[in-house]
């Protein structure tokens, strides 16, 4: 059923201010950068105090202590390990990690194990890197192609084992997990057959099974038949364009999807599964090529005004209604699908990245604005009611003014919900890249700075962190660093954050 403009400005009329702000992570508003923060959560700095004079135990967990070995700075009494190395780990068959590490989940194992999928973020033909996916007998959608996933095996005994999930896909960017245990991993790219060096099509969404039921061995442990993954087949109902996340709605069987791209700007898309289809491993793959509805956010404000961008939003707390219109041609077969529509259809947003399910909705991250938008932010972090058909602003940075000091914020990407409360977040922006964390009532805090230089003295560059997400016992968080392509796991003395 549409919910129509009336129906949102009856609503909003009735219901006044009190569309709620519902969620964990309302406030990442205190954020350096931050705009329109509360007046009782903002924290005078270095005073302990927030604006009315009352006392705060300071979140998280102190100040980064610098690393001697120049990798990844914590708080004293945390760790970290590198499980995966691109160009020093390798895989079980012998061939370095691949590079460009992004998208992660974890998923608890057989005895104990835990399970990662980490996606490859490699573009173009193989010949432009040194540390492509391998190409796994049977494993392969196209030749041709640089990107993938691998799945990482890290054992009780601190054990780490590597293999190919899957190859031959392109730009391997973030993802989602399933409700049903596996991994849809997402290319950004809109390559087609003949383009790039391509020899099939891309931009579509594959679907990975980690699980070692599915998946047989050899008498020498080394890789045999990963019975799940063979054969790759894209999930061209979910549409081909630059995908960049995912994530399922567990109640009504809905994907959501990011697109990131410009020229013009991305869009969120849903989809809905076909009637009687009823979701589980590996049945996505056996969906018509036409399956389902896939459509595009069509947004309003509480005046019944169409809302052509959401950088247009610049408060805290603005809800939009939402409707959904339908992708012409969701395989893009002559145009683009964000170019199927004409400029008064639907809702566009800048560089839309990471997402995850919380709250029983989305978190939706638009990760920076600049002239190509109506207006220009350093991230934003939307929450989608698919109940109440709202989009809903729960964060909003202010352009940073000065990337390279230690502690201003932007460029949010990959997030996840932390069991011990708010948000995690991986930065990718410009200058020092962190770490950080949102409590319930909304102050952040550090949790890891990329300390590893890959650029010069004079020039000095870090790579982003991707990948963010926790063990399935809460008990270590893991990040990457995309390039080389690190993948890290910490431990220390987590705790719930006090509100």
């Amino acid at each position: 059923m549409s919910l129509t403009r009336r129906d949102f400005t009856r609503r909003s009329a009735i219901s006044g201010a009190g569309i709620a702000l519902a969620g964990s992570v309302g406030a990442l508003a205190t954020a350096p950068g931050a705009l329109a923060a509360t007046e009782t959560d903002e924290i005078e700095a270095g005073t302990g105090t927030d604006a009315r004079g009352h006392g705060h135990h300071a979140p998280g967990y102190g100040p980064l202590v610098p690393d001697p070995k120049g990798l990844l700075a914590l708080p004293a009494g945390f760790s970290y390990r590198v499980l995966t190395h691109s160009g020093k780990t390798r895989l079980e068959s012998g061939e370095y990690t691949p590079s460009n590490h992004d998208g992660t989940a974890a998923f608890a194992g057989p005895r104990g194990t835990t399970l990662l999928v980490n996606n490859h973020e490699l573009s173009g033909p193989r010949t432009k890197w040194k540390h492509p996916v391998p190409l796994t007998e049977g494993l392969v959608y196209d030749p041709a192609a640089s990107g993938g996933c691998t799945v990482v095996e890290v054992r009780r005994d601190g054990h780490v084992a590597e293999w190919v999930g899957i190859a031959g896909t392109a730009t391997n960017c973030a993802g989602g997990s399933t409700p049903w245990g596996t991994w849809l991993t997402c290319e950004e790219t809109e390559d087609k057959a003949g383009q790039n060096g391509m020899t099939k099509d891309h931009g579509y969404v594959f679907e990975v099974d980690p699980s070692p039921s599915s998946q047989l061995r050899s008498s020498r442990g080394g890789p045999n038949d990963r019975r799940a993954n063979r054969a790759p087949r894209p999930i061209k109902a979910l549409g081909r364009y630059a995908h960049e996340a995912v994530v399922v709605d567990p109640r009504r069987g809905h994907l959501y999807l990011t697109e990131d791209a410009a020229k013009p700007n991305g869009l969120l898309y849903r989809w809905t599964p076909p009637p009687g289809f009823e979701h589980g491993r590996g049945r996505l793959r056996t969906l018509a090529d036409d399956a389902g509805v896939l459509k595009a956010p069509k947004c309003f404000d509480s005046g019944g005004r169409f809302v052509d961008d959401l950088s247009r939003a610049t408060k805290i707390g603005t809800v939009y209604g939402v409707d959904w219109v339908e992708v012409p041609d969701r395989d893009a077969r002559t145009v683009p699908v964000r170019r199927q529509f004409d400029d008064g259809d639907i809702t566009r947003a800048r560089k839309l990245e990471g997402m995850w399910w919380g709250d029983g909705g989305v978190y939706i991250v638009s990760s920076y604005a600049r002239g190509e938008s109506p207006a220009q932010h350093d991230g934003q972090v939307w929450f989608y009611h698919p109940g109440r058909r709202t989009l809903t602003l729960k964060v909003l940075l202010g352009v940073n003014p000065d990337p390279d000091r230690d502690g201003a914020l932007d460029g949010p990407d990959n997030i996840t919900v932390s069991p011990y409360g708010g948000l995690v977040v991986a930065e990718d922006g410009d200058g020092v890249q962190h770490l950080f964390g949102a409590t319930e009532r909304g102050r952040t805090y550090p949790i890891a700075r990329n300390e590893l230089n890959i650029g010069t003295a004079d020039d000095p560059k870090y790579s982003e962190f991707a990948g963010v997400t926790f063990s399935p016992d809460g008990r270590t968080l893991y990040a990457s660093i995309q390039s080389p392509g690190i993948l890290l796991a910490i431990t220390g003395p987590w705790r719930r954050q006090r509100r």
